[in-house]
């Protein structure tokens, strides 16, 4: 049993070798896990959180060239090859510049349209965003898979545009939220309202006194703000995972299914465009209810690991 046991160990060592030196070679500060600062697009999926990326970079990918043009990548290829041409590709000078542009090209690596980081939670896929409006090209990418019921993805559940993130503190929420508010519902602007929220790794947020300090802020920018649970003009997204909040404000989600990709697709016999409204109370009579027990049910459970 030794000699068995003995292959496992010399496996496990270079592996931590690799695994230290992949994490030295990251930029400080990582710009690869989820923080405060980010927008992006938040996705949840059934286990398989790799085939879930892959269909995050080619849906985006697919949509995103629509609507802001093919992605322009930095010239530093162009650049490389052209010095290779070069006679003096031995020269001292032109072997430091191959490696300033290589150096460069890895960095700017980081700033893809599209780039996947840790999320912080299981089941949960962080796309962040660079240089697009991630509310814009997530409801336009629902409203193609609603009016299509053309489905595009296997392992896709929900897709949440982030366009902010904070500490998930309440005074850095309030904070946050004083501004980040205010293109929705400032006045002379204002609409309808929901709000929901989810907690992940997280035991230390309220529910109950998130929602009630968020929904205050909101009145506060133009008393003529009203909640509306079936119908909502607004729907007000809070997704706290660990110590980031993540939040966008959104339109059609009841409509479209609480932006679950799946569902969008259904032929449901209500889904008639003539009346909207009524399929939406119909939609929130089944589905916004159990969400809530779901959430409290959740955050026991949490309570409950984190003793």
């Amino acid at each position: 049993s030794m000699a068995a046991a003995e292959p496992v160990t010399r496996k496990r060592r270079p592996k931590g070798h690799f695994a230290a030196a992949g994490r030295a070679k990251r930029p400080r500060g990582g710009g690869r896990q989820l923080e405060a600062g980010m927008r992006g697009i938040l996705i949840t999926c059934n286990m398989n959180e790799r085939k879930c990326v892959g269909e995050a970079y080619s849906l985006l990918g697919e949509y995103g060239d629509l609507l802001y043009g093919p992605e322009q990548f930095s010239d530093h290829d162009e650049r490389l090859s052209g010095s290779e041409r070069e006679e003096d590709e031995d020269d001292v000078e032109a072997a430091l510049k191959k490696e300033v542009g290589q150096i460069r090209a890895s960095t700017e690596q980081k700033l893809r349209r599209f780039q996947s980081v840790e999320s912080g939670a299981n089941n949960v896929v962080f796309i962040r965003t660079q240089g697009i409006e991630p509310e814009n090209l997530v409801h336009h990418i629902l409203k193609d898979m609603h009016a299509t019921k053309k489905k595009k993805t296997r392992v896709i559940l929900r897709m949440l545009p982030i366009s902010g993130t904070c500490k998930a503190f309440m005074e850095d929420m309030k904070k946050y939220t004083e501004t980040f508010f205010e293109p929705w519902f400032k006045a002379p602007n204002k609409g309808t309202f929901q709000i929901v929220y989810k907690a992940r790794n997280n035991s230390h947020m309220s529910r109950e006194e998130v929602i009630k300090e968020l929904a205050g802020i909101v009145g506060s920018l133009n008393p003529e703000n009203k909640v509306d649970l079936n119908n909502p003009k607004y729907t007000i997204v809070v997704e706290i995972i660990k110590n980031v909040c993540c939040l966008s404000v959104v339109r059609d989600y009841v409509l479209f299914r609480k932006y679950n990709l799946q569902e969008v697709v259904k032929n449901n016999k209500e889904d008639t465009e003539q009346n909207p409204s009524s399929l939406r109370e119909e939609q929130n009579s089944k589905v916004v209810k159990p969400e809530a027990e779901e959430e409290q049910r959740s955050s026991k459970e949490v309570k409950q690991e984190n003793k």
